[in-house]
């Protein structure tokens, strides 16, 4: 029994007897290394390993970390259908959903151990927030082991943490002075050595290890007190330990008699026995300890560390499959890194960097190609260029580094590839480049690059690149919403691309295209827009893919079909995450944050878009739509910050010169100033918006703008009457507003039909705008609510709405969702797997109360079943967080 552990023990085996209930979670250890998490697992696998399965996995600590190299650990998990995948490179979403299976079909109850989190590749933390999301319901554990001192709170792994629903964290602790004087025994100074070591397990048992020759002799730290040790081994043996300090995920027994030659094995078994080294359960030759791997390495001179990783690099080559798998691709690239060898470098890590992106991992792909870019300036021009051209896309579509930086690329490229008359190469980045500056909100800039990269390709033999080039222009002219064009502009490059037989640049055409079409409500966008999105997804052009779904659900939005959009952007969002296309989800995010808004669900709404607008480091156009839903949100509910931001809103729209920034944001404008009783400032803005041309409204947008100047007694004549607007605004104008409220609330949207009811005069005022209050109220959209009682007492029966609601269920108000207290603490419960006997017992309830308030939880989160509700706060965190 280890000292000092007893209440950790039983922490994991009481989380154990849970999970083996159906009850699973996830456990989190932490400490300082050498504070012995992983004797503590070690101690936790021998008293529960006979009746349980337990798998271990470990993360390396390698320049650039294997890809999924934990799972592939786990023996018994990758001896099943999970190896064959890992091995033939499937997409993480088939991995994933795999692993998941094989929890679910698993006879008996299973521990997944992944060992240094911090040390993480960012497959590995996807996996463990896919399965942590939905442990609650399964027979199983994930225990994560992480150094606390080793990670800031931006690092991916403390990200994840807080993303997970329900973790029970276990924070190690130094061994006591008593408990160190008494593994020393009689024969060492127990007080010294806690002295020096501050109780860490590991100081304290190397010092141990290393004998009582005196204070003086002591070792100050570990890595003194490991160097003694060493000092008196055979040499053979110390030169052996160092080869294996150059490895930091260990050797396999394969490659063990490579390392010094025939005596290899011997030494490996005689380290092994002197308790220096240990065969994992992988069957991999690692350190005791990673502190003396670490500690090992540090007595190696630089030129000897970098004759020992080149040895390294050598072996990992000779092996099979060395320049296509990911996680050998990985380890070459590190001890090539590390050798010096900056040819290898330059060779290898583009290699590296395009098997990470055919995985997903554009975040990963990055980090290899910043290893190459830091010796670029030695490499050939072509290479050169390549690596710059790569690197920049890399790092465009992770939103990994400054938008500044990945310009700085892209020009570098162009200029390298055109000094080799590579003008094909030229155009591609050209267009690239376009896409960087629309994501800044530099339009006229992006507009500018496309229509050169069309000059500088047109003279040219037909190419993909000129294909992508249409493509692009299709792309901006559809974002100005100039959809003629833009159809014309795109259907040139989908014939082109078909002429070539290059299916992405017909995915990207078809996207432009479909958008167009639906925006310009002709027939067939949406087919379009289905087929880019399965064709994107087929091939795994992951950054079509998001643009797909970002584009389809708009069309949803505009159609007013918010069930489709709402799958699509889950889904959108969800795929966007795990392929760290980060700017692209936050983007979706914040149409997503629109689409709430439109239903009325307001704080919903202001919820995810705070929560985009609190991430920094995103182009400008990337955060307009969290931006634009924020200002309105906290205009609608009287917050004293709504108007200046709607004011923010539109000088960025604006700078961007796209009607779709700035039209929404106008009539935002225009419904505040009406709401606050200034009809001249609201006159103001739809003057604005009748100097733009009507082609750049949508038809939605056409209505609301003659809504609004019907409101605001301004002329309409009879050729702005349009017929076919959407039913709701054509209703209002032709004075029906009842109807047109009905309308409204067919479509899901009671706060647009709540201000029909406002617009209604007579005898009928009260009733309607009794009715309007009511809706108003129940959504929080105060600064109409307040409005709609100065109409009441200015006709006077403002006696006869209803009073300012306030009752006992002002925790519902709260609750997106409308759950009420008692409800949000059952969601908290539910969420974390207890059944309703378990929720009913921990809230001192009746279980046919739980049954009745479990029941109302599902139906206000439109479920079928506890998944749903758990997946939904996955997505949605503050549904449960707001209950807190």
């Amino acid at each position: 029994m280890l000292l000092e552990r007893e209440d950790a023990t039983q922490t994991l085996l009481t989380t154990l007897r849970d999970a083996s209930a159906g009850r699973g979670r996830v456990v989190v250890i932490e400490g300082e290394p050498g504070i012995g998490k992983t004797a503590l697992l070690q101690s936790f696998d021998a008293l529960v390993g006979d009746t349980h399965s337990v798998h271990w996995g470990w993360n390396d600590p390698l320049a650039t970390p294997r890809p999924l190299g934990a799972l592939q650990d786990m023996t018994a998990i990758t001896d099943t259908d999970v190896g064959e995948m890992l091995r033939r490179g499937a997409s993480p979403e088939a991995i994933f959903s795999s692993v998941l299976n094989a929890l679910v079909r698993a006879p008996q109850s299973i521990v997944l151990i992944f060992e240094d989190l911090h040390w993480a590749d960012t497959a590995t933390l996807d996996l463990i927030r896919f399965l942590g999301r939905r442990i609650s319901l399964l027979k199983a554990m994930i225990v994560l082991t992480i150094r606390r001192t080793d990670v800031d709170r931006n690092h991916p792994a403390i990200h994840l943490l807080g993303d997970l629903p329900s973790v029970t964290r276990i924070a190690m602790e130094p061994l006591s002075r008593e408990a160190v004087e008494a593994l020393a025994g009689e024969g060492q100074d127990g007080h010294s050595v806690f002295m020096t070591t501050g109780g860490n397990p590991f100081f304290v048992m190397e010092l141990l290890a290393d004998g009582n020759r005196g204070e003086g002799h002591l070792p100050v730290s570990v890595r003194d007190a490991v160097w003694a040790r060493w000092s008196r081994l055979p040499p053979a043996m110390r030169e052996f330990l160092d080869i294996v300090s150059i490895l930091p995920g260990g050797a396999s027994a394969a490659m063990v008699p490579a390392l010094t030659g025939e005596d290899a094995e011997e030494l490996a078994l005689q380290c092994v026995e002197r308790g220096l080294l240990r065969w994992d359960e992988m069957g991999t030759l690692v350190f005791r300890h990673e502190l003396a791997r670490q500690a090992t390495l540090e007595r190696l001179s630089p030129a000897s560390q970098r004759a020992l990783h080149a040895r390294m690099e050598d072996i990992f080559a000779a092996m099979p499959a060395s320049d296509s798998d990911p996680s050998i691709l990985a380890q070459r690239l590190h001890h090539i890194t590390l050798s010096g060898n900056i040819a290898g470098v330059l060779d290898l890590a583009p290699k590296a960097a395009a098997q990470a992106a055919l995985l997903g991992a554009h975040l990963q792909a990055a980090t290899h190609l910043t290893t190459a870019l830091a010796h670029v300036a030695l490499a050939p021009p072509p290479i050169a260029a390549q690596i710059y051209e790569d690197w920049a896309h890399e790092t465009f579509l992770a939103g990994s580094v400054s938008s500044e930086e990945t310009m700085r690329a892209y020009t570098f490229a162009i200029s390298l590839w055109r000094s080799q008359g590579q003008i094909e190469k030229v155009g591609l980045n050209l267009c690239r480049l376009a896409r960087l500056h629309w994501r800044r909100g530099e339009t006229d800039l992006a507009v500018s690059y496309t229509e050169q990269a069309v000059r500088e390709l047109e003279g040219r033999p037909p190419s993909n690149d000129l294909a992508l080039a249409y493509s692009t222009r299709s792309q901006l002219l559809m974002l100005q919403d100039r959809f003629d064009e833009a159809i014309v502009w795109g259907r040139r490059a989908m014939e082109l691309s078909d002429k070539l037989g290059q299916v992405e640049t017909r995915i990207h055409a078809l996207n432009n295209v479909g958008t167009s079409l639906a925006f310009a409500g002709q027939v067939g966008g949406d087919a379009l827009l289905e087929e880019s999105l399965a064709l994107a997804l087929e091939y795994g052009f992951h950054d079509h893919a998001s643009r797909a779904y970002t584009n389809l659900s708009e069309c949803c939005m505009l159609f007013r079909d918010f069930s489709r959009a709402d799958r699509l952007m889950t889904e959108g969002i969800a795929f966007c995450v795990q392929h760290d296309l980060d700017a692209a989800a936050h983007y979706l995010l914040g149409h997503h944050a629109q689409l709430r808004m439109e239903q009325g669900r307001l704080q919903e709404a202001l919820m995810i878009a705070e929560g985009v607008m609190s991430k920094e480091g995103y182009p400008r156009v990337m955060l307009l739509p969290a931006l634009s839903v924020l200002a309105r949100v906290k205009m609608r509910l009287g917050l004293p910050d709504g108007f200046d931001l709607l004011a923010n809103a539109l000088e960025a729209g604006q700078t961007t010169g796209e009607p779709q920034r700035i039209i929404p944001v106008r009539l935002a404008l225009t419904e505040a100033a009406w709401l606050r009783g200034a009809p001249d400032e609201a006159k103001d803005h739809v003057n604005a918006l009748l100097a733009m041309s009507v082609k750049q409204f949508s038809s939605w947008d056409l209505g609301e703008l003659h809504v609004w100047r019907t409101r605001l007694s301004l002329p309409i004549s009879k050729g702005g009457m349009e017929a076919d607007l959407p039913a709701p605004r054509a209703a209002e104008l032709a004075g029906d507003f009842d109807r047109a409220a009905e309308l409204w609330f067919a479509l899901e949207q009671p706060y647009e039909g709540a201000l029909s009811l406002m617009q209604v005069t007579g005898e009928a005022a009260a009733a309607a705008l009794s009715r309007a209050v009511t809706i108003l109220d129940g959504i929080e959209a105060r600064l109409a609510a307040g409005f709609a009682r100065t109409l009441a007492e200015r006709m006077g029966v403002g006696s006869r709405l209803p009073r300012r609601r306030r009752g006992s269920y002002a925790a519902a108000r709260l609750h997106p969702l409308g759950l009420t207290s008692s409800e949000q603490k059952v969601l908290a419960l539910l969420v974390q797997g207890l059944g309703n006997k378990e929720i009913a017992r921990a809230l001192s309830r009746s279980q046919r109360t739980i049954e009745h308030q479990v029941s109302s939880v599902l139906g206000k989160f439109n479920a079928g079943n506890r998944m749903e509700v758990l997946l939904r706060v996955q997505s949605e965190p503050w549904l449960v967080e707001r209950g807190g």
